[in-house]
C-alpha cells in the first residue's frame, strides 16, 4: 500500500471505478503471497490456494513470469494496465496479450531491478500473462464477482 497526497482540486476531479480487472489482479497478488491478512482471506485462500498451485506447477515458465513480474519493490508494468470504465477482464487481458515482448522484458528488468532469467528471455510472456490472469478471473474472481461488486459499490457510495 502506498500513500498519496493529494490536493482538493485533484480529490474533486477524481472518480471511482469499479474493475473486475483490479479484483482480478489484486486475487493474484494475494495468491502468489499465499498468506492473507484477515480471516476472510484466509478462508478465499484455502478454497483458491490449492487450484492456483497446480496452474503454476504444470507451467513453470509462467510461475517464474509471476514470481519475476510481482518483483519485491515495484510490478512490470504490462501485468497490470490501468482500469477503464467497463471494461472487462477479457479487454485488460487483450490489452496485457498486446504488449511488444520486447516491452514485458523491458518492464521485468524494472521489477527485477537487475537481468532477465534466461528462462524468461521469450517472446510468449505477454500471452502467459494474459492466460494466467484469465484463470484467476474464472476460478477465483468471477464465481464470487456480483457479491465483490456490489460490496465495492457500497464502498464507494459511503466515501463520496
Amino acid at each position: 500500500m502506498g500513500w498519496w497526497l493529494v490536493n482538493a482540486d485533484t480529490l474533486a476531479r477524481s472518480r471511482f471505478v469499479l474493475s473486475p480487472f483490479a479484483e482480478t489482479f489484486a486475487a493474484l497478488k494475494l495468491l502468489h503471497a499465499g498468506a492473507g491478512a484477515h480471516p476472510g482471506e484466509e478462508a478465499w485462500l484455502r478454497t483458491h490456494l490449492p487450484g492456483y498451485r497446480a496452474f503454476l506447477a504444470a507451467d513453470p515458465v509462467t510461475a517464474r513470469l509471476v514470481a519475476a513480474g510481482l518483483g519485491r519493490a515495484w510490478i512490470a508494468d504490462f501485468l497490470s494496465p490501468a482500469p477503464r470504465e467497463g471494461q472487462t477482464v477479457a479487454d485488460a487481458a487483450a490489452t496485457v496479450r498486446a504488449t511488444d515482448p520486447a516491452q514485458a522484458r523491458a518492464d521485468l528488468r524494472v521489477s527485477l531491478a537487475g537481468p532477465v532469467p534466461a528462462a524468461l528471455d521469450r517472446d510468449d510472456l505477454p500471452e502467459r500473462a494474459a492466460a494466467l490472469l484469465e484463470y484467476v478471473w474464472t476460478e477465483t474472481v468471477r464465481p464470487d464477482w456480483d457479491r465483490r461488486r456490489r460490496v465495492l459499490a457500497a464502498d464507494v457510495a459511503a466515501r463520496t
